[in-house]
């Protein structure tokens, strides 16, 4: 029997190691379908939406987190710049912006062809990528879109490390 056509039904679904890791984090949760599940969670910044989707045709599990910030009209091109300079730093995941309602997220999908089960850590790993990368140009979006700065002007401040302390 080729790999392809092993039954995912004796594997524990990967929304359901979505969904235990959101319980023993408290986070608040919702399953959406019985192909989806929407988490909230609070950030430094900001609180994220994230979905995760099982996509059972392509055999991915896709995560994409959320934040509350509209791109007005004529601030989209510099934050479509941003996301540029941005997505050439990204090892894993990429952000977009939705044009229909002007909405920036991280998105990621975490391959599992052939059967192959969720593990806790893996969805640890996605969860953790979002959110860490949310939260490290969060800044940024915000010099864009807030203060009107240019997109290099924005992504200079954000990579600019500190060490030490005052």
């Amino acid at each position: 029997m080729p790999v392809i056509e092993l039954a995912r039904d004796d594997k524990t679904s990967p929304l359901e190691v979505v969904e235990r890791m959101a319980a023993s984090n408290d986070w608040p949760f919702e399953r959406a379908g019985e192909d989806e599940i929407a988490l909230h969670v609070t950030g430094r910044w900001t609180n994220y939406q994230i979905s995760f989707t099982w996509m059972s045709g392509i055999e991915a599990l896709h995560v994409a987190c959320a934040f509350d910030m509209k791109v007005p009209e004529p601030r989209l091109a510099e934050v479509q710049a941003l996301i540029a300079l941005i997505n050439e730093q990204m090892w894993i995941g990429h952000f977009d912006v939705w044009l229909q309602n002007g909405v920036v997220m991280f998105r990621h999908a975490l391959v599992l062809a052939g059967g192959v089960a969720a593990s806790d850590r893996q969805c640890e790993a996605v969860l953790g990528s979002a959110l860490d990368s949310c939260e490290r140009y969060y800044p940024a979006f915000q010099f864009v879109v807030w203060a009107g700065k240019a997109a290099r002007e924005a992504m200079d401040a954000v990579m600019f490390e500190t060490s030490g302390e005052a």
